[in-house]
């Protein structure tokens, strides 16, 4: 049977509400014995959040999401410093990892070994100022990932990628950025789920270069960014669907 890797906004739910018939479409997979698999650049959650969100829509998570926070922190070693300019899910996958988190860098700190950058909500000038002078200092720059913005029910807010470009923009230090569709996240979800399957999602920039990546089919769904009206894209998909709903439909 094979792995099915979903992104979460715009294929399970849009905002705060579930995109109709996507519960049922996981348990439909699950019942004839694939695997369902979570697959998010949201690194401001932590794993609890993520797995509490689709719990809240029927849908079992654990132990099968892959944030981009997770991504970032596969970069990071057990005994380093890390300086974290992002949110709970940034935090809490460092210090999975065994490395010991710096909130803050000031001018005759030592310096840390990296940089790790997400969405951060709480994000000041001051902790910006600290993060850029720690890359000037050396530290390696890490980006969870480079989404300039992410949709909301008010409209689009600006994303991690947002942070990331004002700090590369002042040090001139290109990130190395680990989430959807980048090498890090691909490598994660290959060693933790296997090596061939199916990428789902509704961004042909982000999930259809993710499941590249991973060596997997992507099948693009209209329930999300992506409308009919602005096809074709590239990389082409395998299929095209209104939803998750009819793309398992049809091949369950």
């Amino acid at each position: 049977m094979a792995v099915w890797v979903l992104d979460l906004d715009g294929v399970i739910w849009t905002g705060k509400m579930p995109i109709p018939g996507a519960p049922e479409s996981v348990k439909l997979l699950r019942s004839v014995g694939h695997q369902v698999v979570f697959a998010t650049n949201n690194a401001f959650a932590t794993e609890a959040e993520q797995i509490e969100k689709l719990g809240s829509f029927g849908i079992d998570a654990t132990n099968a999401v892959v944030s981009s926070a997770m991504a970032g922190a596969s970069q990071i070693q057990p005994d380093e410093r890390v300086l974290i300019l992002g949110g709970p899910g940034t935090t809490e996958a460092v210090r999975k990892r065994g490395a010991t988190v710096i909130e803050r860098f000031d001018d005759g700190d030592s310096v840390p070994d990296a940089l790790v950058v997400g969405l951060d909500w709480d994000l000041s000038y001051d902790r910006l100022r600290g993060a850029v002078q720690a890359v000037l200092a050396g530290a390696r720059f890490v980006a969870t990932n480079d989404d300039r913005t992410y949709p909301t029910e008010r409209g689009l807010f600006p994303g991690a990628g947002a942070i990331v470009g004002a700090v590369k923009a002042a040090t001139e230090v290109e990130p190395l950025v680990c989430g959807k569709p980048h090498e890090p996240m691909a490598a994660l979800v290959r060693e933790r789920f296997g090596a061939e399957g199916v990428m789902v999602g509704d961004r042909p920039e982000t999930d259809g270069l993710f499941a590249v990546a991973m060596g997997f089919s992507f099948e693009l769904v209209l329930s999300g960014v992506t409308k009919a009206s602005d096809l074709p894209v590239v990389p082409t998909p395998a299929s095209v669907h209104a939803d998750l709903l009819s793309l398992v439909s049809e091949r369950v």
